[in-house]
């Protein structure tokens, strides 16, 4: 009787699990970048998202009946309403100008995000800029101007709405809003 030749039967068994290997390889190759980037490969997207604002009072110009202009600083940070990454856990601040005279109210300003790498965003707003379209979002409109890092050549439009908090505690004036975003971006 003749000795069985053992290579020969484990060659396929070993020329399937190479060819197992090399596609699981492959696999890895072709969704990895996806699985560890994962959402900061996104270029385009909305977003809904509120800032959590303290607003504090830096000067005021009171001219009694005639009006009364107030600049104010505002910081928070940023909380995604669908759970994403984008615009979630990011520090808020704000500088604007609280202008109330006649049939005149309105406030405009600018705004830095910064998310935990430092990347940041840019925004103006006005609250006389209202998005039809919108009608929940009653308050105003961000324009987003640019970014720094992963957001560079982000452009938007967030329209939100103001939502008052209860009075806080302690002299000065401070107030707390929420202020609810419903943002379409794209980065370039």
């Amino acid at each position: 009787m003749k000795p069985i030749n053992l290579s020969i039967i484990a060659a396929p068994a070993a020329a399937m699990t190479f060819v197992k290997t090399a596609l699981f390889a492959g696999v890895l190759l072709a969704f990895g970048p996806t699985v560890v980037l994962g959402q900061s490969t996104e270029k385009k997207g909305t977003t809904p998202y509120v800032t959590h604002f303290i607003f504090r009072p830096l000067m005021t110009i009171d001219v009694g009946e005639l009006g009364k202009a107030t600049t104010l600083e505002a910081v928070g940070t940023t909380q995604n309403m669908k759970g994403e990454k984008m615009l979630d856990k990011m520090s808020a601040r704000c500088a604007a100008l609280n202008v109330a005279s006649g049939d005149k109210k309105y406030i405009d300003g600018a705004c830095v995000l910064a998310d935990s790498d430092g990347d940041k965003i840019f925004s103006t707003f006005d609250t006389r800029d209202l998005d039809k379209s919108q009608p929940k979002m009653d308050c105003g409109t961000h324009i987003i101007t640019g970014g720094t890092g992963k957001y560079k050549g982000i452009t938007g439009s967030e329209p939100f709405a103001c939502i008052t908090m209860p009075a806080l505690a302690g002299p000065g004036d401070y107030f707390a809003m929420d202020i609810p975003h419903n943002t379409s971006w794209e980065i370039k």
